[in-house]
C-alpha cells in the first residue's frame, strides 16, 4: 500500500488549475490503483485536484477534517456540493476534535495527514508564508518524503 497525502494552494488560477491536476494525474498513474491511498483535507484548489486525480486512477480516499465545523461553513454551493460527493466516494472521514476551523486545526489537520502519509505531494510556489509551507517544513523535520508540483504556468490568485 502506498498512502500519499497533499498540502497545497487553494487559491489557483482556472489555468493554474488545469496545469497541476495534469501533473497530479500523471504522478499517481505511477502507482498501482489497489495499492493507491491518497490522504486531504479536501480544501478547495489543490486538495480537490489530488482528491479527483486519486479517485480518477481508482485509488482509495481517505479524508482528514480540520474541525467539527469544517464542512458547516462553505457558503458556496458548488464547493459544498463537491465536498459532499467526496465525503460520498471517501473510504473514511476523520474528524478532528477541534470545534471549530482556524489556524490550529488546520496544523493538526496537516500534521497528521503528513504523520499518516509515506509520501508528500505539495502543490506549492516554494513560497514561505502559507499552511502550505509550514506542511512541507513539518514533513522535512520527520524525513518524509516530498514532491514538489507547481508546474510552469501554475499562479495563485485572490479571492
Amino acid at each position: 500500500m502506498t498512502t500519499l497525502g497533499v498540502t497545497g494552494h487553494s487559491q489557483l488560477s482556472e489555468r493554474g488549475a488545469e496545469l497541476v491536476y495534469r501533473d497530479l494525474v500523471e504522478h499517481v498513474a505511477g502507482y498501482p490503483a489497489e495499492e493507491l491511498v491518497g490522504i486531504t483535507c479536501l480544501a478547495r484548489g489543490a486538495d480537490q485536484l489530488f482528491a479527483d486525480a486519486i479517485l480518477d486512477r481508482g485509488g482509495r480516499l481517505e479524508i482528514i477534517a480540520p474541525s467539527i465545523d469544517y464542512f458547516d461553513h462553505i457558503s458556496d454551493e458548488q464547493q459544498r456540493a463537491r465536498c459532499t460527493a467526496f465525503r460520498q466516494r471517501a473510504a473514511s472521514v476523520h474528524t478532528l476534535p477541534h470545534a471549530h476551523a482556524g489556524s490550529a486545526a488546520y496544523l493538526a489537520a496537516s500534521e497528521l495527514l503528513v504523520d499518516r502519509c509515506d509520501r508528500l505531494i505539495a502543490v506549492w510556489d516554494g513560497g514561505d508564508s502559507s499552511g502550505t509551507a509550514d506542511a512541507v517544513a513539518y514533513a522535512r523535520s520527520l524525513g518524509r518524503e516530498i514532491t514538489i508540483v507547481w508546474p510552469e504556468g501554475a499562479e495563485r490568485v485572490s479571492f
